[in-house]
């Protein structure tokens, strides 16, 4: 019964022996040797967690026992990720009994949204839509970008810069003919020009939604001299391309002709271009000298000789009534006065209403003839000429004109006799008649043309 005890002393004998040889000089003290010892049996059963390692970020950890134990049971760690990079899972964690953290938490690369695609264009992109990846915009063919051409995802997760777009902002394009020249015809002061409509093509999209022309289209009869022609087109955006063209005619002239004096003339078309003629005709009294008629050639010189008016050289020594007639055909009209007598009173009359309307004389192209008397006492006077007897004979019996009373006889350029006066006229009543004649209507344009007129 007594084994025990001494066993037991004999125990603590020599672990006092062992403890007093160790503990000579050198100031270790067995209480807290003893309790170091406390201290690490207190510990050697308690969990332990697995090391706590975070890809792409890092863990603050908190031990109840202290800054050494990282991972025994009830250290809390703070889950932290680096820039770029956002946490999945709780953000604190805790070591447990049954050996194991309380969660699991992931570093996981930062997204930005998927970029959309602009219409007409599109991206290309380093490293997908992942943080501090960059993509970068183009447009196709005939686009413009609008925007930031490149963007950058960032660690807010949202693209840096403005939205790209592609824009249609380059006109279309559109070629137009060159110059088109063309000569007018013979006798006429336009030319038909044609030229193949020009077609605009769009650089963008193709596709274009008007066609303007300004000027006359193909195929038209153009005037003399410079005509602008411009083609506008516009594509689906309202750009818009122009292009321009000239069209000249050309009209060979020859160069004006003037009447002649005492003379009139009358062109057709424009008067002096290629193919066109001009008339000549002198007023009454006065023969034509020259060409009537001339025409413009290619050559751009006038066919024939220049006209000219001479005064009428009337022959009064014809043999005949007819012959003397015939030099006023077509040229003059005839006013026939006969009286039995140079006192008689309706003769006498009759020329003091003329004399003062000479120039309506003139302009209506009319010549006096006056028959004085009887045979063999009759005399014939046109103007200041006087006729032979026989020859103002004549004409009294080709015109029969009674030779015993006073008679008037209108006759006109063609020889017709056309009125007859047995007594005297105005001038007002003479002139209304005879501005009824066809071919006195043709004078007065002329005179009127040319502003020939009586005071």
């Amino acid at each position: 019964m007594r084994s025990p005890p001494v066993c037991g002393a004999l125990f603590l004998l020599a672990v006092g022996a062992r403890f007093g040889l160790a503990g000579q000089g050198s100031g270790y003290s067995p209480l807290e040797d003893d309790e170091d010892v406390y201290d690490h049996n207190r510990y050697k059963d308690t969990p332990w967690c697995s090391p706590l390692k975070v890809k792409h970020g890092y863990a603050s950890c908190r031990s109840p026992h202290g800054g050494y134990y990282k991972n025994v049971l009830g250290t809390k760690c703070d889950i932290r990720c680096q820039k770029g990079y956002e946490l999945h899972g709780p953000q604190e964690l805790m070591c447990q009994s049954d050996k194991r953290w309380s969660g699991k938490a992931v570093c996981k690369q930062k997204r930005c949204p998927t970029l959309s695609m602009p219409p007409n264009g599109g991206f290309k992109c380093i490293d997908g839509a992942y943080f501090n990846s960059r993509c970068e915009y183009y447009c196709s063919p005939g686009y413009q970008l609008k925007g930031d051409r490149i963007v950058q995802c960032m660690d807010n997760k949202v693209w840096s810069g403005r939205p790209a777009s592609c824009v249609d902002t380059e006109p279309p394009r559109i070629q137009c003919p060159s110059i088109k020249e063309k000569t007018a015809e013979p006798n006429k002061l336009t030319a038909r020009v044609f030229w193949e409509t020009p077609e605009g093509r769009d650089t963008a999209d193709g596709i274009l939604t008007d066609v303007i022309l300004k000027g006359q289209p193909p195929g038209s009869h153009f005037s003399e001299g410079d005509h602008k022609i411009q083609y506008t087109v516009f594509d689906r955006a309202g750009n818009k391309g122009t292009c321009k063209f000239l069209v000249k005619v050309k009209v060979r002239r020859c160069g004006k002709l003037n009447a002649p004096d005492n003379g009139h003339i009358r062109c057709s078309s424009d008067g002096d271009n290629y193919g066109a003629t001009c008339e000549f005709s002198c007023i009454g009294g006065y023969d034509m000298q020259g060409s009537p008629a001339r025409v413009c050639q290619f050559n751009l010189g006038w066919s024939g000789t220049e006209p000219t008016c001479t005064p009428m050289n009337i022959n009064v020594g014809v043999r005949t009534a007819a012959a003397l007639l015939d030099q006023f055909y077509e040229k003059r009209r005839l006013l026939i006065i006969s009286t039995p007598t140079a006192a008689n009173y309706f003769y006498r009359m009759q020329l003091g209403m003329l004399q003062p309307s000479q120039c309506g004389l003139d302009l209506r192209h009319i010549t006096v003839i006056e028959l004085v008397g009887v045979y063999p006492s009759l005399l014939g006077r046109i103007g200041l000429r006087l006729m032979p007897p026989a020859l103002a004979l004549q004409v009294r019996l080709l015109l029969r004109i009674p030779h015993y009373k006073f008679s008037m006889v209108v006759v006109d350029k063609h020889g017709v006799d056309k009125e007859r006066y047995p007594f005297p006229v105005t001038p007002a009543q003479l002139f209304a008649l005879i501005d009824t004649f066809p071919l006195r209507k043709e004078e007065m344009k002329l005179q009127a043309e040319s502003g020939t007129s009586c005071p």
